[in-house]
């Protein structure tokens, strides 16, 4: 990326000491964590039925980060002794951040291939990159972007999208209601209540190459119905559907049965211009026992257990990776002394990690209307998959479509092997549509 031509100052001004945030739980696991070989990227495209005009976008896309200055953030260098991570947050983007590749045949498949191996640099600000993507058999434009998830989450970089749109169109976006979730003493009972697996399953692996890094899938899907005042959520029946699949794929390789347990982020935050950028997202954990998940299960009851236990996960509150995490990154040691007691600690849990991930964003809460581009007709998001999890099932839902991917570790699957479970969910997702239950 080519380097932004900053102002010069005089004066006090020009070295001024730039503010600093410690990382929190979250960053720092993450920072901990790092490798090269499964870059830590979310990726999220925003497909649009009109094209962009280059000097209009980068212009809103820089104005939206200033009104988000909590993205202008890069690491700060550090001693070999000191006790935090901490980001120092600048007065602008330290790179061009909007890049638009030649127009060519293949151009969105080479760009989502770039957003799962190359992660942009937590040295520069802002940690996240936007590639404008075009092809010539394509109407329209992609607006690609990918984000280094030490930094920041997808729902923080839809609100940048969010409000660049709303700059470019020259409209303010709609209110978007806070989140509120009551708690209550028969959600903290429903949640004790929760099936507990002490030693989940692994989804079973496939033929990977011989390539590391992720691959993906994407697909689109229609949202499944529910019956008038069902007490589920599509959120619980994309729950069940990837249950039930990673079940499915199991038995089909042969692996012994076991219990399941799937990772939901939780995400309590305003979706408003006030929203908090960074990593927000709190992590619950859905068990399911081996007779939960048997390939004669009723979807009917499995759908009801889902929305009790979810409902009261959702409720409680939890730090965002648990109070093991909270007391693992505390300044007691210096970071490097953290880092490789982390790493040796995931090692020796990777047995107990949950057996995949699944992140529901749910349906877009703002217009994504980019004035002369027009309006989103399809929004993708994807999150890392890498071992020992090996595999992540994301969704967002517009204009009435669900816009699904499958993304996975290649040293667990191969794209044979993502085809096969992109099918194993479609066909168990059907089953909880209301015509099917």
């Amino acid at each position: 990326m080519a380097t932004v031509q900053r102002p010069s100052f005089s004066g006090e001004a020009a070295h001024r000491p730039l503010p600093r945030v410690p990382f929190p739980v979250v960053d720092e696991v993450a920072r901990h964590c790092t490798d090269h070989a499964e870059p830590n990227t979310v990726h999220i495209e925003i497909h649009l039925p009109g094209r962009v005009e280059p000097a209009r976008l980068r212009d809103a896309f820089t104005r939206a980060l200033a009104r988000h200055p909590r993205a202008l953030m890069r690491e700060r260098a550090r001693g070999p002794l000191a006790l935090r991570y901490e980001w120092e947050l600048t007065d602008g983007p330290d790179t061009e951040v909007v890049s638009f590749p030649p127009c060519a045949p293949g151009a969105l498949a080479r760009a989502r291939e770039r957003a799962l191996a190359e992660a942009p640099s937590l040295a520069s600000s802002p940690p996240l990159r936007l590639e404008v993507v075009e092809e010539p058999e394509r109407s329209g434009c992609v607006l690609l972007f990918t984000i280094h998830h030490t930094a920041l989450d997808g729902p923080s970089c839809l609100r940048l999208a969010a409000t660049a749109a709303e700059l470019l169109g020259g409209r303010p976006g709609p209110v978007v209601p806070s989140v509120v979730r009551p708690l209550d003493a028969a959600a903290t009972r429903q949640a004790g209540r929760t099936p507990a697996v002490a030693r989940p399953a692994r989804v079973a692996a496939g033929r990977p190459g011989p390539v590391p890094g992720n691959a993906m899938v994407v697909a689109e899907l229609p949202v499944p119905r529910r019956k008038s005042g069902a007490p589920h959520t599509v959120n619980d029946q994309l729950m069940v559907a990837t249950a039930l699949a990673v079940a499915d794929w199991n038995r089909e390789q042969g692996a012994p049965e076991r219990p399941l347990r799937i990772t939901m982020p939780v995400d309590d935050r305003s979706r408003g211009p006030e929203m908090p950028i960074g990593n927000g997202t709190r992590l619950v954990e859905v068990g399911y026992t081996t007779a939960e998940v048997a390939a004669d299960t009723d979807p009917a009851e499995l759908l009801r257990r889902t929305a009790e236990r979810t409902r009261a996960l959702k409720a409680l509150p939890r730090p965002p990776l648990g109070r093991a995490a909270a007391l693992l990154t505390a300044p007691v040691l210096p970071v490097g002394a953290r880092a490789a007691t982390t790493r040796g600690l995931r090692l020796l849990a990777s047995p107990w990690t949950s057996t995949t991930l699944l992140s529901n964003i749910g349906r877009i809460p703002y217009p994504l209307d980019f004035g002369e581009a027009g309006r989103a007709s399809a929004v993708w998001f994807s999150a890392p998959a890498r071992m020992p999890r090996g595999l992540t099932v994301t969704t967002a839902s517009t204009g009435g479509r669900l816009h699904l991917v499958l993304r996975w570790s290649r040293a667990l699957l191969g794209d044979d092997d993502g085809r096969r479970l992109l099918h194993l969910f479609t066909r168990r997702l059907a089953a909880t549509d209301a015509e099917a239950l």
